[in-house]
């Protein structure tokens, strides 16, 4: 086995399984031996993220890189981390990691791109934690490529996104759903042609609920897989 994909997961653990699924869904196989080899550290005490970059918990850091560690042990080739607003750490995680750690937004950007150059990309909804929008993750490489970004509100953010996430982490995944799916129809109403769901809890709802919106969704979670997949199929 020379190439082993690992996955920094359990923020949350439906986040990380729904990676895990969708490598295996999208990987070209006839038989069990054709599949992506995966380790995955599926730990979810690690401190929460959004409240960590809001100034009200302590840092996730210290978690994730134990995790990182634990993965680089079990000798995987490459590094994906099962949540978006994690990736605010990822410099600092590949400083103590000698497997690369695969970057969410970036891969994501290379698809929406390639949608560009169709004409098919207009202003794209993103729909993300307070610590993602607040840390640029995506807007600062979409709107350099010519990609416009529509948020929500404050208001928004606090009535549908947040109580949708937490929805799904403790379970609730279809209540969680409905409420994502309300917030994305507020964005397609302000003019979004695209809706990126830029939190790896928002693919779980609205794909449980069976969205009528999932058409005009970018998933970076399935971006993440097809990366994992390339990585091992080299």
């Amino acid at each position: 086995m020379s190439r082993l994909v690992g996955i920094l997961g359990g923020m949350g653990p439906l986040a990380t399984v729904d990676l895990m699924a969708k490598i295996i869904a999208h990987t070209p196989a006839t038989r069990d031996q054709d599949h992506v080899p995966v380790v995955a550290w599926n730990v979810p005490q690690v401190p929460d993220r959004q409240r960590a970059l809001a100034g009200d918990g302590p840092s996730p850091l210290a978690a994730m890189q134990e995790g990182v560690a634990r993965l680089n042990d079990a000798g995987a080739t490459c590094i994906a981390i099962a949540c978006n607003t994690a990736h605010h750490w990822h410099d600092a995680l590949q400083a103590t990691s000698s497997a690369p750690i695969l970057h969410i937004a970036r891969i994501t950007l290379e698809v929406l791109q390639r949608e560009q150059h169709s004409g098919a990309v207009g202003p794209v909804g993103l729909i993300a934690t307070h610590g993602t929008l607040a840390a640029r993750l995506y807007q600062d490489l979409l709107e350099p490529a010519g990609i416009d970004c529509l948020v929500p509100d404050a208001q928004q953010m606090a009535t549908l996104f947040v109580p949708g996430c937490y929805a799904i982490k403790r379970g609730a995944v279809g209540d969680g759903g409905r409420l994502l799916e309300t917030l994305a129809d507020t964005l397609v109403a302000r003019g979004a042609t695209r809706l990126l769901l830029a939190c790896t809890e928002v693919p779980v709802g609205l794909e449980h609920i069976g969205s009528r919106l999932l058409p005009v969704c970018i998933d970076p979670t399935l971006a993440l897989a097809q990366a994992c997949i390339a990585h091992y199929r080299g």
